[in-house]
């Protein structure tokens, strides 16, 4: 049997996929707007030059890093249809690099940080737009309120929230454009912040201009987000929606310095007429009559700008639990569209994040220090792998070392200029990419270390003694079906434990031993199968073959295999109870999953040590291996056993000869 995912809509472009591409992915990229030209300003007189230094570095970061290595071509390296920084180490671990996994753990603990950070920032800036009318407002409760129900929503699938979201969007960017496009149309001579001599301007000659470039950066952080969602959207719908939303930010980005040039001399918190609370220039550009509308409508565009970064995570932790760098956790299909998924554990621990950094920065001017840092890494590490992807696509050398020489030296300019930040609260962003790291990284190397330590055998040593079982009438039957989950990559091996399961801890007579294997394959939804008959209605192996974004439900998909099988006349799951089966009731199926545990009857080196007790740990917050693989409870049982490798080599243990004297219990205790 062979499902493998449909990616031919990758490259259609329809209307409704327009709509749903606008409401799911641009949220945190087309609301920068937002803030991108206050941080930029800061408390700082308006110059003209650093103004049109701005707007010529914003238009080259967008055309350089999002424009040309994302939409182009990062869009490129997908993974039958996925994208997303996983997806493409799975496609390049295939060159069996040294070191490969090391990109993908950092990018993908820094884009969840992202996705903590994203949102708070997003609708602060929004909401403090309501200052104007009121100062003295707190604004704290609710942003944390609107965040609660952006929350809330995501159970019902990111398909429903980009039919809602889509409009809106399309409203949002219309209003940048017009908003921008009023004061540009009255003064073109900004238009010259095109010529990247500007940039280059402010950047080299200006004081401290360089580090102008922390709060440029900002304008460009949700394009990671255009890749993690391409499997959503459709390579070429983003693309196509790109153009449009690409035109609008620039009219407005552009606007915005209209607007400052001719106020040249002043600073924010002149402008705003409030000398307790510096000006945006977004809110600035709207006529008094249209401000109550234009908050209405930015704090709306905010809260779909978390929504890139939150769906983007909900993929991100199924890869990685599907590439052993996190613990189970319960995955929910909220719509039976493709790639449609909803992690409830991950939904409300962003929640909290977000909820911990509104409550610890409370405005958006302090959480612009915190934001951009960690996304910036992610970024990077992106380029690395790109750099691999190429190879293994065997692209020009020259084009290659060009690519990743041009990415590198933009990419760490903003890694120098953001790490300024790291004291004003860019610290937090890496303490929780920092985290997230740390649990990928221990999850994957125990993982790593218990499979060294787990011991194999061949079947066919055990093929007599099974047959003799399943046939010993002394021995109560186990189950009519006795199905063990194994972790034996080789068919014609299994675990040491299973066998004493079977054999010693309670022989367990079955009239058809079951094993079956999961395999993790690099095409993101292949499902596949194969069966191998060991000894005929005696012993049998399934071998499945899942997509690192298939829920390995094995409750339903043995019992497909199982029925493709009856059909074939491969196998008879009748009853074997005379009674029964003169009624051909259907035999029972029992699964028996092995839990192993470390015991303490080890010598282990100090550092695998430290990581199978931070793993253990986790492990008991994870899902059960049972609810793991999608099976009915009221048919598994679990035995637990002992992991001992290394023990001790000598214990100083002396037998007493009888006719010795016994030590009395006083000297044994």
């Amino acid at each position: 049997m062979t499902i493998v995912g449909n990616h031919k809509n990758l490259n259609k472009v329809t209307l409704g996929g327009l709509l749903v591409t606008l409401g799911i992915i641009y949220g945190d990229i087309g609301t920068s707007p937002l803030y991108v030209m206050k941080a930029i300003m800061g408390e700082q007189p308006i110059e003209e030059d650093i103004v049109l230094g701005a707007l010529s570095c914003i238009f080259w970061t967008l055309t350089l890093q999002t424009t040309i290595k994302y939409v182009f071509l990062t869009l490129q390296a997908d993974n039958k249809g996925e994208g997303g920084i996983f997806s493409l180490y799975t496609l390049v671990k295939r060159l069996k690099r040294k070191g490969l996994i090391v990109p993908a753990i950092i990018g993908g603990s820094a884009l969840l940080a992202d996705g903590i950070i994203t949102p708070p920032i997003s609708v602060s800036s929004a909401i403090e737009g309501l200052k104007i009318y009121n100062p003295e407002i707190d604004t704290v409760p609710i942003v944390i309120g609107i965040l609660f129900a952006l929350f809330v929503i995501q159970r019902f699938g990111s398909s429903l929230v980009g039919k809602f979201f889509g409009p809106m969007m399309l409203i949002w960017f219309g209003m940048l454009g017009i908003l921008g496009l009023i004061p540009l149309a009255g003064n073109l001579s900004v238009l010259k912040a095109f010529n990247p001599y500007y940039a280059i301007h402010l950047l080299s000659i200006h004081h401290e201009g360089f580090y102008v470039l922390g709060f440029v950066f900002l304008c460009t952080t949700g394009a990671e987000a255009l890749y993690s969602d391409m499997g959503h959207c459709g390579r070429s719908n983003i693309r196509v929606s790109w153009g449009f939303v690409k035109a609008m930010l620039v009219l407005n980005y552009f606007g915005q310095g209209v607007y400052l040039i001719e106020h040249s001399g002043k600073t924010l918190t002149e402008l705003s007429g409030n000398p307790d609370m510096p000006g945006n220039p977004f809110y600035l550009l709207m006529p008094d009559w249209f401000l109550p509308f234009g908050i209405a409508v930015a704090t709306s565009a905010a809260v779909i700008a978390s929504q890139a970064l939150i769906s983007g995570s909900f993929t991100l932790i199924s890869e990685a639990m599907r590439l052993n760098f996190w613990p189970k956790v319960a995955v929910k299909f909220p719509t039976e569209l493709k790639g449609q998924i909803y992690i409830p554990s991950i939904n409300w621990l962003l929640f909290l994040g977000c909820v911990f950094i509104v409550l610890h920065f409370r405005e958006s001017g302090n959480m612009e220090a915190a934001y951009g840092l960690a996304i910036v890494l992610c970024m990077i590490m992106t380029t690395s792998l790109l750099g691999y992807y190429m190879i293994m696509k065997r692209y020009n050398r020259f084009l290659i070392i060009g690519i990743i020489l041009v990415y590198f030296t933009i990419e760490f300019s903003f890694l120098i200029a953001n790490v300024s930040k790291f004291s004003h609260g860019g610290y937090v962003s890496l303490i929780i990419a920092g985290l997230l790291a740390t649990i990928m990284t221990v999850w994957f190397m125990a993982k790593k270390i218990r499979t060294e330590y787990t011991e194999f055998t061949k079947i066919d040593n055990y093929k007599t003694v099974l047959s003799e079982l399943s046939n010993d009438l002394s021995i109560p039957k186990y189950a009519t079906h006795l199905v063990y989950m194994t972790n034996a990559q080789l068919g014609d091996e299994i675990e040491s434990k299973i066998i004493y399961s079977i054999l010693q801890k309670r022989p367990k007579r079955a009239d058809i031993y079951w094993f079956v294997h999961v395999n993790v394959v690099d095409e993101p939804y292949q499902m596949q199968y194969k069966v191998r008959e060991i000894m005929k209605e005696d012993v049998i192996r399934v071998d499945f073959y899942l997509g690192f974004r298939v829920a390995p439900r094995i409750n339903l998909m043995f019992k497909k295999v199982v029925q493709d099988m009856v059909k074939r006349g491969e196998v008879d799951i009748t009853s074997r109870y005379e009674s029964l089966n003169r009624n051909n009731v259907i035999g029972d199926f029992k699964f028996v999953l092995i839990e192993k545990f470390l015991s303490y009857d080890n010598d282990l080196p100090w550092y695998e040590r430290i990581i199978l007790d931070i793993y253990s740990v986790l492990k008991s917050v994870s899902l059960t291996e049972g609810r793991a693989f999608g099976l009915d409870s009221s048919s598994v049982k679990v035995e637990k056993f002992p992991i001992v490798v290394h023990p001790p080599d000598d214990i100083a243990l002396c037998r007493l000869d009888d006719t010795k004297d016994t030590p009395n219990e006083k000297d044994i205790m």
